[in-house]
C-alpha cells in the first residue's frame, strides 16, 4: 500500500485525534496543524511509525501573523520520507508574549542551526536547545528583524515621491 495524504492524515487523526487540524493541500503537499504542547510527540510519532517514516527535516522556520492575537508566530516544520519520497507540512502557533517551543533537536539534529535561525530572526524561544543564540544578528540586537512590527519604508523620504518619477505633482 503506498503513502498518500490521505493515510498520513487517517494515522494523524487515529493518533492524536482533534489535537491535529487545519488539513489542507497545496501543490500536493499536506499540512496540518497542532498544538505547540504537543508538536515533539507529533513529530515523534511522525518519526517512529512504520509507515509514515518521516526521518528527515527538510526545513525550519517560522511566520509572523501580526493580525492572529495569541498566535502570532507559527513555527513550520517542513518534514520529508526520503523511502516514498513524500513530505508535509506542519504548523505550530504561539503568542508573541510567550513564544516557546519546544526544540526538536533530539529528534532531527539539522534542526539546531535552522532553530537559532528562527530565534534570530523572529524570537521564537525553542525551549530544551542546547545552544540558543543569535546566528546572523548580531548579540547586541534588541529587536526581531523578520517580524512584520516595522513599515516597509521611511515615509519621509523625499526621493520615493511621485513627482520624482514624472507622476503627479509638476507637468513636464
Amino acid at each position: 500500500m503506498s503513502l498518500t495524504n490521505d493515510l498520513i492524515k487517517q494515522r494523524l487523526t487515529d493518533k492524536f485525534g482533534e489535537q491535529v487540524s487545519a488539513f489542507s493541500e497545496s501543490y500536493g503537499m499536506l499540512s496540518f496543524e497542532a498544538p505547540k504542547e504537543i508538536n515533539l510527540k507529533v513529530m515523534q510519532f511522525l518519526y517512529d511509525d512504520a509507515e509514515l517514516r518521516f526521518q528527515f527535516l527538510t526545513d525550519l522556520t517560522a511566520v509572523h501573523y501580526p493580525d492572529q492575537q495569541g498566535r502570532e508566530l507559527a513555527v513550520v516544520y517542513h518534514l520529508h520520507n526520503l523511502v516514498d519520497n513524500i513530505r508535509i507540512r506542519f504548523k505550530v502557533f504561539t503568542g508573541i508574549s510567550q513564544p516557546d517551543v519546544f526544540t526538536a533537536t533530539r529528534l532531527y539534529e539539522s534542526a539546531n542551526w535552522m532553530e537559532r535561525e528562527t530565534f534570530d530572526f523572529y524570537g521564537v524561544n525553542f525551549v530544551g536547545h542546547p545552544n540558543l543564540k543569535r546566528i546572523l544578528n548580531v548579540d547586541e540586537m534588541d529587536y526581531f528583524p523578520m517580524r512584520k512590527e516595522y513599515p516597509l519604508e521611511d515615509q519621509t523620504r523625499r526621493d520615493k515621491d511621485d513627482e520624482m518619477f514624472g507622476r503627479g505633482g509638476s507637468v513636464w
